[in-house]
């Protein structure tokens, strides 16, 4: 029976409470929040940092009371996002090398990131993330630097074999961690066929582990496209707010208690933490 590791991302950058009532702000909430999911079963937690009101923060303060708060419930292995908007690189990386984390997940490739109703005939967001190779390489040296292992996120097809200069270089070393992102307008879509792609290019560059992320109610079909495939995976209340459609979940440890329940109807087991580290090659 394989091992499946399940991630848990609590509360992203965007969502709020307008939009799902459950969604932590503060530290002592994503930190109940993780506790709660690493009791549900999952093994990683995902995060980015906000302030008291919700808002978006990149203050090394903030991310250092989460930090001590979840070590302080659980064992729970703690991966920290650069991911944001608008904000120089070298604040975007300072929680990481200060903090140590045992991951740091990075995107790897620029692209468009939006969302767009049809109803309303118009977008309800239009973003541009830039992450040039400088970028990366900018911040895949600062993360080695400090001891913590990559997350190479890869939002569309391009992006998976945006890794192969820096393993040429020496900074990018094997095994290699991906986290596919599915669905968001801009990148791959969600489709099996797709993530299955996906998972053939990360073969051609070594030794990998890989997890999928799929986007609002597509989550659970990749998921379990994922499970078929030997991957693992994330679920959370900063990609998807639904166990079901119309049932929004109460809590990030809902859709881990599903994510959990789907993982052992596929004939697999989730991952301990130590399981986990394991199969990462982190301590």
């Amino acid at each position: 029976m394989s091992q499946c590791i399940i991630t848990v991302a609590v509360t992203g950058l965007a969502a709020n409470r307008t939009q799902c009532p459950a969604i932590p702000y503060t530290p002592d909430e994503i930190a109940e929040e993780a506790y709660r999911s690493w009791e549900a079963g999952a093994s990683v937690v995902h995060i980015h940092a906000r302030e008291d009101d919700g808002t978006p923060t990149q203050r090394i303060e903030v991310y250092r009371a989460i930090k001590e708060k979840i070590e302080a419930k659980c064992n729970i292995i703690i991966n920290f996002s650069t991911g944001t908007v608008g904000v120089p690189k070298e604040e975007r990386i300072r929680h990481i090398t200060d903090l140590k984390p045992h991951l740091g997940a990075l995107n790897m490739g620029s692209m468009n990131y939006g969302k767009y109703s049809p109803k309303r005939k118009e977008f309800i967001f239009d973003f541009c993330f830039e992450n040039r190779f400088e970028t990366i390489e900018f911040f895949l040296r600062h993360m080695v630097k400090a001891g913590v292992k990559p997350e190479l996120e890869c939002f569309d097809a391009g992006h998976v074999h945006n890794a192969t200069p820096f393993l040429d270089m020496g900074i990018l070393n094997p095994p290699l961690q991906y986290s596919f992102i599915m669905g968001v307008l801009g990148g791959i879509p969600a489709t099996k066929e797709a993530l299955k792609f996906q998972a053939s290019q990360a073969a051609q560059l070594g030794p990998h582990t890989w997890e999928v992320i799929g986007i609002s109610l597509e989550q659970w079909p990749m998921v379990q496209s994922a499970l078929e495939l030997g991957g693992n995976i994330r679920v959370g209340l900063e990609d998807n707010f639904y166990l079901e459609e119309g049932k929004m979940a109460r809590s990030n440890a809902e859709l881990v208690a599903k994510a959990v329940q789907l993982t052992r109807s596929a004939g697999r087991e989730p991952a301990t933490v130590l399981e986990a580290k394991k199969l990462l090659s982190i301590k």
